[in-house]
């Protein structure tokens, strides 16, 4: 038989990862309209705080599924929400993967098409200033 585990300190660690979490939740939707109505540089700056804030929570929650004493005591139908939630998410990145690299492709080739290229970049890609790998293709990101 199991003897009883005092879990107030490790209770106590979720109750502010959950405050923490509102908080960021909260702080984002505060924010949105201002991000929105601002310049390209805060839509960048605001998209990558979420992007990083999306990964840490994203590696928090896979090392928590690792956790056996979580996932022992986790029930199924808990499990099938994270599931379907993470299918929802999956999804919506993706199609915003591929919206998102479609547009941003016939942006560029018009844009090269029409000679609207930056041409400090452009001089810059051809002296190989560009990265030899990229996730999304061929080198098509800086590395500045």
């Amino acid at each position: 038989m199991s003897r009883p585990t005092d879990v107030t300190a490790f209770s106590r660690s979720l109750e502010r990862w959950v405050t923490l979490q509102r908080m960021v939740l909260e702080n984002f939707k505060r924010i949105d309209e201002s991000v929105k109505t601002g310049d390209r540089l805060d839509l960048i700056i605001h998209t990558r705080l979420a992007f990083n804030h999306m990964i840490k929570t994203l590696k928090a929650f896979d090392d928590w599924l690792q956790d056996p004493f979580i996932s022992s005591n986790i029930p199924k139908e808990l499990l099938v929400d994270v599931w379907e939630t993470t299918l929802k998410m999956m999804e919506l990145l993706l199609e915003l993967d591929i919206r998102h690299t479609s547009q941003v492709k016939n942006i560029i080739e018009e844009a090269s098409r029409e000679g609207r290229l930056n041409p400090i970049l452009s001089q810059l890609k051809d002296l190989g200033g560009w990265r030899d790998e990229d996730k999304r293709g061929e080198g098509t990101s800086m590395s500045i």
